[in-house]
Parts: structure tokens; sequence; C-alpha cells
């Protein structure tokens, strides 16, 4: 969820150091899309009196399909913002313009996808959200789990809480992989999903984000709400793609933080 060492290219409207948010399309959006994927979908919302209204919040998920990044706006009491790809925001013609509007109308920000920089520009657009008082979802797994069960975490959404003092809401999604798993083009509408958030994580007890331990034992605690949220078995590894060659095999299989 290693950086060339070459000259990088100037940066694209989608790689910008300001992330665009709460505009008019995504307020216009929200007000529409919510209400009508409540009445589709009847989700079940459990726990939203628990989230804080107002103030930085991460809201920290298990990833099981890609609707995950719109249930959880839909059933959340505030408005919320993630990441998604660059490329839905950069397309061409009338369906590239049908793309850019509809997740900037969920909430979404563009940004390169990638490890070493290129991550580390995601958790500072994050960071930048964080201190304007708003709110930001993460999926600690990295990216969606094929086969249901729940990855361990990554660090990163450790790192951001510990940074900037926000406190973590863990969420447990159950359904969204059936309504639409990997893979199909379209959600199904025989399915409904839960949503249930947990009460808000304090992390500043387990020491500052500069510290490694620090991180790994603030991810654990996040993933363990999560679990205790969404039931999922774990799987006890991390949700990463076979390596591929020799050299991938060998980054993998030495120690080093998953950010």
């Amino acid at each position: 969820m290693t950086s060339e060492q070459s000259v990088e290219p100037e940066p694209s409207p989608a790689e910008t150091a300001k992330p665009h948010h709460a505009g008019f399309t995504y307020r216009l959006g929200r007000s529409l899309i919510s209400p009508l994927a409540r009445l589709v979908y009847r989700p079940r919302i459990e726990g939203r009196n628990l989230v804080p209204l107002d103030g930085p919040v991460i809201f920290a998920s298990n990833h099981l399909s890609f609707i995950d990044s719109i249930a959880i706006p839909v059933a959340a009491p505030r408005p919320v913002h993630f990441l998604a790809k660059s490329s839905y925001f950069e397309g061409t013609g009338a369906k590239g313009w049908l793309s850019k509007t509809f997740f900037e109308s969920i909430g979404a920000i563009p940004v390169r996808r990638g490890a070493g920089q290129a991550a580390l520009d995601a958790l500072d657009l994050q960071r930048q959200l964080l201190d304007e008082g708003l709110a930001v979802a993460l999926y600690p797994e990295g990216t969606r789990s094929t086969d249901g069960r729940l990855y361990k975490g990554r660090t990163g959404v450790a790192f951001l809480a510990l940074q900037t003092g926000a406190p973590v809401v863990p969420v447990g999604l159950i359904g969204t992989d059936k309504v639409m798993p990997v893979g199909a083009k379209m959600p199904t509408l025989n399915e409904r999903i839960t949503v249930k958030f947990g009460a808000p994580l304090n992390l500043a007890p387990h020491g500052p984000a500069s510290s490694g331990k620090a991180r790994r034992l603030a991810t654990d605690e996040i993933m363990a709400a999560i679990h205790a949220l969404s039931g999922q078995e774990l799987a006890g590894a991390y949700n990463e793609a076979p390596a591929q060659g020799t050299i991938e095999k060998i980054k993998q299989a030495l120690p080093h933080e998953r950010r």
C-alpha cells in the first residue's frame, strides 16, 4: 500500500502537494449517494455514536471490496476522505469526466500508488487533512483480501496516528465482498452489508512515531480492534503479491517494516 535514483518528472495535477477535498462536488455527492445507498443496500450500522463528530479522525478498516470506500463514507456520521488511484481522475472524454466526478463526490483524493517515496507522499497528504481537523479512511492491510481473511497490518496508519495525535476509529466491514467481489464490474442488489464502528483508540501510550516498536505495537492494537469487529479468520501474514524474481523474494524474507 524502492524509489529510483533518477530525476523525477514534473508532478501531474494528481500529484499536487495540497489535497483537494470537501468541495461542492463532494458535498453534493454525499447528499445524493448516502441516502440512495442506504435505501438500496439497507446497511446495518453499529457504533455510529462512537465516532467523534469534529477534530481529526482516522478510520482504520478491514478491506474486502472496492465498495468499502463507499460503505464507510455512507455509514459515517461525518465527511470522510480516502486515497484513490490517480488514474481514476485522469481519463479523457465523457467517461473520464464521469469517473473523476464520481470519485470526487465520494471524497476520494488522487494519489500515485507505490512504495518508497510514493507511500510517504500518500501519508503526507493524509497528514495534511488531519492537520485541518478532517477525517480520513485507511486500510492497514494495504490492499483487498481476496480470501476473506484479515491480514497483518502495515505500520503506516499507526505512524500517522502517532505523528498527528489523531484518534483511530476501528471499522469492521462485513459482507462487502459478497455485494461486490474482487473482479466484479457491478455490485449485486441481493446482499446486505454491515458496518461496525469501534470506540476511538488513543495510541499515544505506545510511544513516539519515530519508534519502530511503538508503531508495531500500535498497529497490532488497531488490527486487534478491527478483528473484534469483523470476526474474520486471521491470516497471520502480510497481504502482498507473490515475489517476482530472486531479489524480491529475498526482500520479502528479510525483516523490514511494512508501510
